[in-house]
């Protein structure tokens, strides 16, 4: 009965949605054809030949080289007084874009699994029910699953590229991120607040005691180094792959600090390139936590909060930051889509003579790729979101402030699944005889109360919460790095 549930229906409901309605009323389309978007078009041949000072009609030379005639193309001064017209994105134009069905899908299946989300959270609190799955974690799972999978082939795009170095500086940073991750695990929790060694201590004794139960000996499923060093694996994979989106947004904060003239714009463009900042500070215990939790006030010390209340703010905080960039996104895309003027007036500074045809691939190429850039700016936003959706939901945390005494039970061996498969097991011989099948069911019940123990909330809030800094310290670090190589490295 809890298989075929509200959740279910929800599912089903939403599935629905994606296949008939957000085709034709995308989140991802409005976020680009809204109007508040105006890209630049490359100019013609022929204007540029008007602007040129050449007739239409004047042929172009010819050489000949071996009997096969060359044609040479129409090349323009650098220095041409062109101005670049603007047009407001519209549909038709979102055709001609690369990766613009990657972009569609992730942010229009974002906006389901997030209404799903939510609507699961008020079913759970309104009904509590109990020894149902929780399915929003399997729509929040395959959000995240779709975001790796575009930003590895954004990634492979630029190991495909001969030139430019990109390669060699994504191979660098994964290195870069491994020793840091490796630097960053052997850090105590005294000073990092992820409760990585508590779950994972409560992860090995459950599975030890699990074990045992099923009449197995084992010393634990996996060593502690094991388990670190695959998270440092892990944590490379990510840095690598986030290493060019921040690069990408360093280059276009500062390009949108000089597009708008706005004091509160400006403020809040620097909150955005700050708040990975901010997150990875929430989870330093001496700087943060220490300080909220027991400020020192005169001679005594007064707690503010209390740490579940502390957990929830974290929460909050970090959704807070996400919906700042989504509401930053279009400053930061125009601030992309003005490099075809920037390349322009840089151009006009250059002597020389430059063909047509160049010319209008550098100016054409910058709004054929805004689609790269949005997913590079949306990616690691929706990381972050659904990662501390994951981390409420698999760990036990709440939106709201509850007392300690109500906190769900986190990692007892007899938990009320096992409890209840035992009772079905102590069953009189003859009615186990009997149906055949309950005898399955109560297996079945304990094996699944065993896993659900052994992996617990504790094990799933040390690895959400250690994740969700991690996207955030990367995020920060590439950002930082590319600031510094835009504006000093790029002018020296």
């Amino acid at each position: 009965m809890a298989l075929f549930g509200v959740q279910l229906v929800v599912t089903m409901v939403m599935a629905s949605v994606i296949q008939k309605i957000l085709p034709h009323y995308s989140f991802a389309r409005w976020l680009l054809c809204s109007g508040s978007l105006r890209w630049y078009q490359h100019p013609t041949e022929d204007e540029l030949r008007n602007l040129a000072g050449k007739q239409k009609g004047q042929k172009r030379k010819d050489r000949k080289y071996n009997g096969h005639i060359d044609s040479k193309p129409l090349t323009v001064p650098k220095d041409i007084d062109l101005q670049l017209e603007t047009k407001c994105i519209t549909e038709v134009d979102t055709l001609a874009l690369y990766y613009f069905p990657e972009f569609q899908w992730l942010v229009d299946f974002t906006v389901a699994a997030t209404a799903v989300y939510l609507i699961t959270e008020f079913y759970y609190s309104v009904a509590q029910p109990s020894g149902e799955m929780n399915i929003s974690v399997v729509w929040c799972l395959l959000v995240l699953a779709f975001v790796i999978k575009i930003l590895f082939s954004l990634t492979a795009h630029y190991f495909k590229l001969e030139e430019g170095g990109e390669r060699s500086l994504c191979i660098t940073f994964a290195f870069f991120f491994f020793v840091k991750a490796m630097i960053i695990l052997i850090v105590t929790e005294n000073y990092l607040e992820f409760g990585l060694e508590t779950g994972f201590a409560n992860f090995s004794d459950s599975a030890q005691q699990f074990l045992e139960y099923q009449g197995l000996e084992s010393q634990g499923p996996i060593s502690k180094l094991t388990f670190k060093l695959i998270l440092a694996l892990l944590c490379s994979l990510i840095g690598a792959f986030l290493t060019f989106p921040g690069l990408r947004l360093a280059q276009m904060h500062l390009d949108a600090l000089n597009l708008t003239t706005a004091k509160f714009t400006q403020t809040l463009l620097y909150i955005n390139f700050l708040s990975p900042l901010i997150m990875v500070l929430l989870w330093v215990k001496p700087i943060t936590k220490d300080y909220i939790l027991n400020p020192t006030l005169g001679k005594e010390s007064v707690p503010l909060m209390s740490e579940q209340s502390y957990d929830t703010l974290r929460l909050w905080v970090i959704i807070l930051m996400c919906v700042l960039r989504l509401a930053m996104m279009r400053h930061h895309l125009q601030a992309y889509l003005n490099l075809a003027q920037k390349g322009v007036d840089q151009m006009k500074k250059e002597a020389g003579r430059i063909s047509t045809v160049d010319l209008q691939k550098m100016i054409a190429r910058v709004f054929y790729y805004l689609c790269v850039i949005a997913l590079q700016y949306v990616a690691p936003l929706v990381m972050l979101l659904h990662t501390t959706l994951l981390l409420k939901t698999l760990g036990g945390h709440s939106w709201w402030v509850y007392p300690e005494e109500d906190l769900p039970c986190l990692h007892e061996m007899n938990s009320d699944s096992v409890i209840r498969a035992e009772q079905i097991a102590l069953l009189k011989p003859d009615t186990v005889v009997e149906t055949g099948a309950r005898a399955s069911v109560a297996q079945l019940s304990m094996a699944l109360g065993g896993l659900r123990t052994v992996f617990s909330p504790l094990l799933f809030r040390g690895l959400f919460s250690f994740f969700t800094w991690w996207i955030a310290a990367c995020l920060f670090s590439t950002s930082l790095f590319g600031l510094f190589y835009h504006q000093y490295l790029m002018a020296a």
